[in-house]
């Protein structure tokens, strides 16, 4: 089987279990500004990242209610919706920077560090 037009990472879990470490990523960047992860979970936060501040910025009840449901962590859409996109405003992509950071000690994964900007 080829991979051709899948575009998502699956790190080695199901459906369910993945969604839930990308909303759980979502949450902690969200909450605490930057966060630091292995290098493939950096690039794939910042795509989700990216469309759910594209959705923020809409500005609008049903923007606001798909992001509580999309990061089921109604604090962290609140933050995203009322704090994040209205100072994210002026830009029109690249809303996080991930930044390569040396190998982890342990198993010698790469890590990089990821913030919104």
């Amino acid at each position: 089987m080829s991979s051709h037009a899948k575009l998502t990472k699956r790190f080695s879990r199901r459906n369910g279990p993945r969604k839930m470490l990308i909303k759980g990523l979502m949450v902690n960047l969200i909450e605490n500004q930057k966060i630091i992860t292995t290098e493939t979970k950096a690039k794939e936060l910042k795509r989700h990242f990216d469309k759910a501040v594209t959705l923020a910025k809409k500005q609008n009840l049903n923007s606001l209610r798909l992001l509580m449901a999309r990061l089921s962590n109604k604090d962290a859409a609140k933050k995203l919706y009322f704090e994040i996109a209205p100072a994210l405003k002026s830009r029109t992509s690249g809303y996080t920077s991930v930044i390569k950071m040396p190998n982890r000690k342990g198993d010698n994964s790469p890590m990089a560090f990821i913030q919104v900007l």
